[in-house]
């Protein structure tokens, strides 16, 4: 690269602390370790990286799709400017990545600005070819469809999926093609496309982009600097019965609905209803949502939308609307969508039950009658008669229909755990049937469905 590559490398290093920057500069002889077929590469071909060689040292880790746009960023690098810091359109380099190139890459993915991402992002959304000064946003899409998947496949690969269990989730391929759209509608393309500008001002304003790239960048090189923890993108899972479930939730949903918490990533989820395990029972839904912490409630109807609602303070039983402005709406499907609160009025959260002049069931936003989620106390029933919007939460109708038939309802509570009780330390965890053995037999015996097995607390975490 010549002296100024070897200059702007040296620069780089100097964002890393003095025993980081061997760990950085060992990236490239570790990646030279081996050719594509495994053998071990001739000491004088060890100047370049080839793209083989990078297949052999990450395809475990990294979907191929996004290790081929990492290595074209990577050779597009230059000595002197980052890919399209001049504006004009440059060919990508066809001998290989060079050490100053790795150094640079890493060093702005890693501790770089909005500023010093945003060509590596253009890069990496460009198609094989010449490289242009804009791309569109489908092309953006497309990029951040292989960056999301290759997430997903790293944290499985690293064990960082912390008590999750991907094959008893939702369908991720849809939902990673709807996280893509959801990040890329912050995109505010000029009529050219979205050019260095445009992504810098996008990345600066989502900073998910960067997470995502910084995660699959060290965990799938294998970037370990002392010090400096991984990149977490999912809260623990604790206490779910994983065994009898097949979830609403899907690992894309997670890392959206996630960041959007109080508690982010610091607060384990833990399943506290589920129709699939609890039966359609408004009072059983009920009993999981009280001195919980705050809630994430789902909806699936009956025509495939999902939607829900997050609840920032324990729910009560009374007439009167309860919660306060942290909490929000959200959809899950047919898009990724949140939408807080207006400051409108504050009526947030609302539960009653067994009253005779007020309305039964749990809403949220709105008023009476006219909530932005409802679910009627006559369990399989609700409404989102939020048009044009709801007051409250400034959301559109988040169901297929105005009113809607429930299919599958989930509650989550998503808070720090509680203070354990003083009476019930010590205890065993134990189904109600357990106080009665003999009802128990007697019940298997007649082929009768233990439905209660379900309000088992778990004694250990699945996952």
């Amino acid at each position: 690269m010549g002296n100024t590559g070897s200059e702007l490398m040296h620069k780089r290093l100097d964002r890393f602390r003095p025993e980081e920057r061997p760990v950085i500069q060992a990236v490239f002889d570790r990646l030279l370790g081996t050719g594509p077929s495994g053998a071990p590469v001739k000491a004088e071909a060890r100047s370049t990286l080839s793209l083989g060689m990078l297949q052999s040292a990450v395809s475990a880790v990294i979907p191929d799709p996004m290790v081929q746009r990492i290595y074209r960023c990577l050779c597009s690098v230059d000595a002197g400017q980052v890919p399209g810091g001049s504006g004009k359109s440059h060919s990508v380099s066809v001998a290989g990545v060079t050490r100053d190139q790795l150094v640079i890459f890493l060093a702005d993915i890693l501790r770089g600005t909005a500023e010093e991402r945003a060509p590596l992002v253009l890069a990496m959304s460009q198609s094989p070819g010449p490289q242009a000064a804009s791309v569109s946003c489908d092309q953006v899409i497309q990029f951040l469809q292989d960056l999301i998947a290759a997430v997903i496949q790293t944290l499985a690969h690293r064990g960082r999926l912390h008590g999750w269990k991907s094959e008893r989730m939702g369908d991720a391929a849809a939902s990673v093609k709807l996280l893509s759209e959801q990040m890329c509608s912050e995109l505010k393309p000029s009529d050219e496309g979205c050019d260095r500008s445009c992504l810098e001002d996008w990345i600066f304003r989502v900073p998910s982009v960067s997470l995502y790239l910084e995660m699959v960048v060290s965990a799938g090189l294998n970037v370990s600097l002392g010090g400096r923890s991984a990149p977490t993108l999912l809260p623990p899972c604790i206490n779910t019965p994983w065994k009898d479930l097949h979830c609403l939730l899907n690992l894309p949903t997670v890392m959206f609905l996630a960041p959007q918490l109080p508690d982010r990533y610091s607060a384990p989820w833990r399943l506290v209803f589920s129709t699939n395990l609890h039966g359609e029972s408004f009072t059983r839904m009920v009993t999981g949502l009280l001195k919980c912490g705050p809630t994430l409630l789902l909806i699936k109807d009956t025509k495939g939308h999902v939607f829900g609602g997050f609840a920032s303070q324990d729910w009560e039983i009374k007439p009167q609307f309860q919660g306060d402005s942290r909490c929000f709406l959200f959809t899950v499907s047919p898009c990724l969508r949140v939408y807080n609160t207006t400051g409108y009025n504050q009526h947030f959260m609302y539960l009653n039950q067994n009253q005779q002049t007020m309305p039964n069931g749990l809403g949220m936003g709105g008023q009476h009658n006219y909530f932005g989620l409802w679910l009627d106390s006559d369990f399989g029933r609700g409404h989102s008669r939020a048009k044009p919007k709801c007051t409250t939460y400034g959301s559109p109708q988040l169901s297929a229909d105005e009113d809607f038939t429930v299919d599958t309802v989930e509650v989550w509570a998503v808070g720090k755990l509680p203070e354990p009780d003083e009476d019930e330390e010590g205890q065993g965890k134990k189904s109600v049937l357990d106080a009665d053995p003999e009802v128990q037999a007697i019940m298997e015996m007649t082929g009768k469905t233990l439905h209660s097995q379900g309000l088992r607390e778990p004694e250990d975490d699945e996952g």
